[in-house]
């Protein structure tokens, strides 16, 4: 049985700033599960990354609870977080003269030390990470020379290296083309059954979630639902959010078409 690994509880996410408190989102309850994959769906603008970034405590929430593994997020000190959470960005790293395996290396830090020297044992964990995601053969590539979806595979390799129960991924599909993209979700998928992580992640490949997620967060200015591909179609909020003139959506096939 998979157990809850993140709890939210009315949580409220926006931004406080001289003019007054800005509201993205309010009220929301749900929880994210370990051996699942959990997809984020929403329209650009919604607050899809103001959710990331306070779940990832990258920027603190407005009101609620946000409780990892049973204990209020803002109690963690840097370094709690950096073995509970790792997070994997848009943002290519702009990296050069450094190889594949050096850079997952870089998910060690938060247990090397001031130094930070990797023993041999830090050096296993770094290529299980590897040999985990399938990149062996990169090994000793340098970063630069890789394509958008081997340098994605090698920033997941890295927080794999962190080991953290909990992995945190904006738009990890965004600059892959499709069979990289079906890949990359499958990847993760199967990571977090294989190594029991919880895995969650914003995208914009709505039928790829519908096909792969456990679960799927749903943001829309008007509300925020959760549940299996199946259950959200049955209630009508993937037909609501995904419809417009021209496009239609199938519940039962889980699959759009456009017209």
């Amino acid at each position: 049985m998979n157990s809850e690994t993140i709890r939210l509880s009315n949580l409220s996410i926006g931004y406080r700033g001289k003019n007054g408190t800005r509201v993205v989102a309010d009220g929301i309850c749900t929880a994210i599960r370990s051996g699942e994959l959990t997809c984020l769906l929403g329209a650009n603008g919604v607050g899809k990354s103001t959710l990331l970034r306070t779940l990832a405590a990258f920027q603190p929430k407005l009101e609620g609870e946000v409780l990892i593994e049973g204990r209020e997020i803002a109690s963690f000190s840097d370094k709690e977080l950096s073995r509970l959470i790792g997070v994997v960005l848009t943002e290519k790293p702009d990296v050069r003269n450094m190889s594949v395996r050096e850079l997952v290396a870089l998910g060690r830090s938060p247990y090397t030390g001031f130094w930070g020297t990797l023993h041999e044992d830090d050096w296993q964990v770094v290529d299980e990470a590897i040999r985990a995601v399938g990149i062996e053969p990169l090994r000793a590539r340098m970063i630069h020379t890789l394509s958008d979806g081997e340098r994605q595979k090698v920033m997941i390799a890295k927080a794999l290296a962190q080991q953290t129960p909990v992995i945190f991924l904006d738009e990890p599909t965004a600059f892959l083309d499709f069979p990289s993209k079906v890949e990359m979700m499958q990847l993760l998928r199967r990571l977090a059954r294989e190594q029991q992580k919880t895995i969650f992640l914003s995208t914009h490949d709505f039928e790829l979630a519908l096909q792969v997620a456990d679960t799927l967060w749903l943001m829309e200015p008007q509300g925020f639902s959760v549940g299996t591909p199946r259950e959200l179609a049955d209630a009508g909020a993937l037909a609501r959010y995904v419809e417009r003139p021209g496009i239609n959506f199938d519940p039962q096939t889980l699959s759009v078409r456009v017209e």
